[in-house]
């Protein structure tokens, strides 16, 4: 992919050396990084850098939150039976764990329940309902979805079960007549942070609910790391609340009594180290994603709620074995669609992407949709069949609102949900060509060419020289990275490799790269997928890199290393 690099503008240097000032001398780089933060002053740095639980926003803030604490407590009360609801991805399986383990201290009348994926699809389900009737649940509680099932909730009331829904997705023109919706995105909704995951919405429910009960907190603190995995895996801000419960949940997580992230961490490879959101993102979020992509979130969620060592390795490993298989669906179901633009170069030309066969599995093609962004950078729909109508995933480029696109062409839909960057939509078979004609000349009324262009954002330049220990002992505390608060990328000018440099993978396609400039500074470096450029590299052209900086641990020594994000040779 061939970036546009763009430099942030860098901070007044009269604040930057005020800031510094007051705290106490700190880096002018690292000062400009706060500042770009929106950090300008030393109260500002202060609550940066010393995260507070205490900083947490009152849950009875959220409309409709003593109703539903009150429903709840009714529910207890009468000993009334309560079925955990929750959607098939991280989100929506970490929630039913949280919400389920947590309520299990009160209750034993509780069960949980996640829709089938293909044979039930996204969302509250009439199979659902209709299961919660049947086995005497009065109660439902709905997250991660449930803010558009408007009819499902009407068929809900028909037949007695009442359902508190928690929520963070768009809500539609009409909000289900459900006993209470929880979801700080509601119009009218007063709740100071917008952009909790659902997890996150299932977690300030409990926190009402504790605060309510006057229980001790301790209990439901003890299972923010399924907030901390839910928050990093459905890639929301890493601002406001996000950032506390995710920074809480990461050191939860690190020292879990969790049976379940215990075995998926000693699966993963990592279990004696410390992870990081990026290490959620890729190594545990994919194993838990798994199980509803390749057979049914129940195996996920019910690791997450094991208590038993041994049966939860024994989930772990399926779970494992579920990764495995969909990275071979994956692999698969992209070659398809690249052949389809070999055969289609047409498709080259139209501002989106939209694909379609009937053979790909349901569970996949949101991945896919995301691959083929990295290789055709536009929004992109990857569809497949499922009980007779075109179902699947959208994926959004940078600044673009692909929510709003897909909505403009919601008269011929049968269904969509979702938000600006991501979204799940169903159309009839007879719909199908006129829905790709009109996403796509909403595609290109609504879209900048400069959307259409991938970016690399670089937070400031630098010399290697600058790149010790100090330096990064600092950066770590700007940690958890994420949307909004992402890892710093750096620039350094005219490097050249020390003659140490390789080609690595199975391919060669990676760099192993040992790299000096002007200063004499020497670092080692990784560059993924740029083994193109090795020939160049080795005969001493100077070259350009843009990187973060990561610790790489081996043989129990702990080095700095480069990420390097790209590479521009110099003429």
């Amino acid at each position: 992919m061939n970036f546009e690099w763009i430099i942030k503008k860098q901070a007044d240097l009269e604040k930057i050396r005020a800031l510094s000032g007051e705290l106490n001398n700190l880096d002018f780089t690292l000062t400009n990084l706060l500042i770009q933060r929106g950090v300008d002053s030393f109260v500002k740095a202060k609550d940066f850098f010393r995260v507070s639980f205490e900083d947490l926003h009152d849950p009875f803030l959220m409309k409709n939150m003593q109703i539903a604490v009150e429903r709840l407590e009714k529910a207890l009360d009468n000993n009334e039976k309560i079925l955990v609801y929750g959607d098939y991805d991280v989100d929506g399986t970490t929630s039913v764990a949280l919400v389920y383990k947590y309520l299990s201290n009160f209750t034993e009348n509780i069960s949980f329940y996640v829709p089938d994926r293909y044979s039930e699809g996204y969302g509250i389900s009439f199979k659902g309902i209709d299961f919660a009737k049947d086995n005497d649940f009065s109660l439902v509680i709905a997250l991660d979805c449930g803010i558009k099932a408007v009819d499902k909730i009407k068929y809900a009331n028909e037949r007695n079960v009442d359902f508190i829904i928690c929520d963070h997705h768009t809500p539609g023109e009409v909000v289900p007549d459900a006993i209470a919706v929880l979801n700080p995105k509601q119009i009218d909704c007063e709740y100071p942070y917008k952009e909790l995951s659902g997890c996150g919405v299932g977690f300030k429910f409990l926190q009402a609910f504790t605060k309510y009960k006057k229980s001790d907190s301790e209990k439901l603190n003890e299972l923010l790391d399924l907030v901390a995995v839910s928050i990093a895996s459905d890639i929301v801000p890493i601002t406001g609340e996000n950032r506390i419960l995710e920074t809480y949940g990461l050191k939860q997580f690190n020292n879990t009594n969790n049976a379940g992230f215990k075995a998926l961490k000693t699966i993963s490879g990592m279990n004696d180290q410390d992870f990081t959101v990026s290490d959620l993102v890729f190594k545990i979020g994919p194993r838990i994603n798994a199980a509803g992509r390749m057979d049914h979130a129940n195996f996920a969620v019910n690791l997450l709620v094991e208590d038993d060592d041994n049966n939860a390795q024994e989930l772990a490993n399926q779970l494992n074995t579920f990764n495995e298989n969909r990275k071979t669906d994956q692999d698969n179901i992209t070659v398809d669609v690249l052949k389809i633009f070999e055969d289609k170069p047409e498709l080259l030309n139209k501002k989106s992407t939209v694909v379609y066969d009937e053979q790909w599995n349901k569970g996949i093609v949101g991945i896919v949709a995301s691959k083929i962004i990295e290789k055709y950078y536009k929004p992109t729909i990857v569809l497949t069949k499922s009980h007779g109508k075109w179902t699947g995933s959208a994926r959004s480029v940078e600044n673009f609102d692909l929510y709003s696109a897909i909505d403009s062409c919601s008269h011929l839909l049968h269904s969509f949900g979702g938000h600006k960057f991501a979204a799940g939509l169903t159309v009839e078979d007879e719909n199908l060509n006129e829905f790709i004609e009109c996403f796509e000349k909403s595609v290109k009324q609504t879209i900048s060419e400069d959307s259409l262009t991938p970016k690399l954002v670089i937070s400031d330049t630098i010399n290697l020289s600058r790149v010790d220990a100090q330096f990064y002992k600092i950066l770590k505390q700007f940690a958890p990275f994420g949307p909004e608060n992402m890892k710093p990328v750096f620039l350094a000018f005219d490097v050249v490799d020390t003659g140490a440099s390789r080609q690595i993978g199975k391919d060669f396609s990676h760099l192993k790269l040992e790299i000096k400039d002007k200063t004499g500074a020497i670092i080692s470096g990784v560059a993924f997928g740029m083994g193109h450029l090795y020939d160049e590299i080795k005969n001493k052209q100077p070259f350009d890199i843009c990187f973060t900086i990561n610790e790489n641990v081996f043989n129990n020594r702990v080095s700095l290393q480069l990420d390097i994000k790209d590479i521009r040779l110099r003429s």
